[in-house]
């Protein structure tokens, strides 16, 4: 999220959105929660999102073990995020 000074480059957003890398990314985590609803069932997955265990940043997701937690807990353990702060 940008800071609240700044206002964001929605075009950049959509080029980086838009390369192959993160489109396999995109992939990964939407088959994820395809498999976990086919699990557990939609219902139990209303307001909850797949957490992705031991992913990196740029890591492979589709090989990762995942599990099912509300979506304060997925938010509230992911990565450090380098940058100029």
């Amino acid at each position: 999220m940008a800071p609240k000074n700044k206002k964001r480059n929605y075009a950049k957003e959509a080029r980086w959105a838009a390369t192959p890398e993160q489109k396999k990314r995109r992939a990964a985590r939407n088959a994820a929660r395809r498999a976990a609803i086919k699990k557990y069932g939609k219902a139990a997955l209303k307001g909850k999102e797949v957490d992705h265990l031991g992913s990196s940043r740029k890591g492979d997701l589709r090989k990762r073990k995942t599990r099912v937690v509300s979506k304060k807990a997925n938010r509230s353990r992911q990565p450090k995020r380098g940058g100029k702060r």
